[in-house]
């Protein structure tokens, strides 16, 4: 269970090839030996998630359970306030994904290439098709969201968190297996990888370049994901090229409402269905100095990042100007039941839906009169 903190408060125009499409059609029933399945920690095992009717793969490696002191000493170069006081908290095991979510796979959904596939090809669906074809997908955008950046193995960029939790709601149904966003904790414990030091490599920022894609060492642009070196435990570009949504509304106090003296399990800043802003992202990205890319360094989200989207009401979906937002997935051992999934925020209300705040409330309302 994870420990409850409450707020107060140019379309795509590309053609996809026949390879793409042919792919392979996978049940989303999955044996006990498949790769991927374990009922303890000693199970878990890295496995690659394979993406039904398509050649698209994505890596995951586990997690193991632990504690870590949480947020930044009060010398660390370039530390804020909101990273303090440390505290200590416990993380239940996970398996995270070895690389941020790329165009490739969240085009499969965003675009609607699996069912396209289908189509050209009269397959019919499989379970995990139906259920994942009855997940919400995102309304066309109006200019191409890479920029010109690059596509094929760059990492995904300019969703919201709601769009960033729908495709993970689409591919827990589309796989048969739970995956969400992180939380600020699961984020920073994996970024980490046992380390005390403000980067997975240590304090000298000068190394920088080896793991990250960052201000001083790209030409205004994002990379390819996995052409640095790892942290310790086998995650690539945990530290820059794109920053990376997590579940958690950012409360700058947060760590000071955790328990001094003993140990947090699992904490969690629920999020609002009232309060779009603010959001936690982690990790930096090819546009911040250094001191974004420590381990420890929390990002909260901004309405500046949708200032040019012409729509009004803006979109639910996109961040026009959050060209260095993207995410990566992880997927808790034990799957949470869909009471706690809702209670939680751990997947998309429907209320998320609503482009108006004011309308949520007012529905929130009603149902609480009812």
């Amino acid at each position: 269970m994870l420990s409850i903190i409450r707020p107060t408060g140019r379309p795509q125009a590309f053609l996809f090839s026949l390879a793409f499409v042919v792919g392979f059609a996978a049940n989303s029933t999955r044996a006990a030996d498949k790769p991927g399945e374990a009922k303890s920690e000693k199970q878990m095992k890295p496995y690659r998630e394979v993406l039904s009717g398509t050649d698209i793969t994505f890596g995951l490696v586990p997690i193991p359970a632990g504690e870590f002191l949480m947020g930044s000493a009060e010398k660390e170069e370039g530390r804020k306030a909101d990273e303090g006081p440390q505290r200590k908290v416990k993380v239940a095991p996970f398996w995270m994904g070895t690389h941020e979510v790329t165009w490739d796979e969240y085009d499969i959904w965003g675009f609607s290439l699996d069912i396209q596939r289908r189509k050209i090809q009269g397959l019919k669906p499989t379970d995990g098709d139906k259920k994942a074809d009855a997940v919400t997908r995102p309304t066309k955008p109006y200019t191409d969201m890479t920029f010109d950046m690059g596509h094929d193995g760059f990492p995904a960029i300019c969703m919201t968190q709601l769009a960033a939790k729908m495709y993970c709601q689409w591919l827990s149904a589309k796989t048969g297996r739970f995956y969400r966003l992180p939380t600020e904790a699961e984020w920073e414990y994996a970024c980490r990888a046992g380390t005390t030091t403000a980067y997975s490599f240590g304090d000298d920022a000068s190394k920088l370049g080896e793991y990250a894609w960052y201000i001083d060492n790209n030409d205004f642009v994002y990379a390819k994901v996995g052409k640095k070196k790892p942290n310790p435990w086998g995650l690539y570009d945990i530290h820059g090229n794109v920053a990376e949504w997590c579940l958690d509304q950012y409360l700058p106090d947060t760590y000071a409402k955790r328990d001094a003296k003993g140990v947090t399990a699992n904490p969690l800043s629920v999020p609002s269905l009232t309060v779009r802003y603010k959001r936690v992202v982690r990790g930096g990205s090819w546009d911040d100095d250094p001191e974004k890319l420590r381990s420890a360094a929390r990002v909260p989200s901004t309405p500046n990042w949708k200032v040019q989207d012409p729509q009004l009401p803006q979109s639910i979906w996109f961040l026009t100007d959050a060209l260095h937002v993207g995410f990566r997935v992880v997927r808790p051992l034990v799957e949470p039941t869909e009471k706690e999934k809702m209670k939680l925020r751990l997947i998309p209300d429907k209320l998320d839906l609503f482009k108006d705040p004011n309308e949520v409330k007012e529905k929130l309302e009603e149902a609480g009169k009812k």
